[in-house]
């Protein structure tokens, strides 16, 4: 697995530092696993250098889309 170093900001968080990195706040436990030295750290400690995984993202353009009901083609 890749990684990328990210430094910790004064007032990030777990959720918003997965925001920042994948544009999705839910996927902050995968940060916390890769870095399980902070496993006790309600919040990441300001200054430390945390590893990011690189996460591979499935190619969607060749799968079909599928409209809400409420939504006609």
């Amino acid at each position: 697995m890749n990684f990328i170093n990210y430094v910790v900001k004064e007032g990030d968080r777990w959720d918003t530092i997965a925001y920042e990195m994948y544009n999705d706040p839910y996927l902050y436990e995968i940060i916390i696993q890769a870095n399980p030295q902070f496993l006790a750290h309600a919040y990441p400690p300001s200054g430390v250098v945390l590893k990011i995984p690189v996460l591979e993202i499935e190619d969607t353009d060749n799968q079909e889309v599928i409209n809400p009901p409420w939504q006609t083609d």
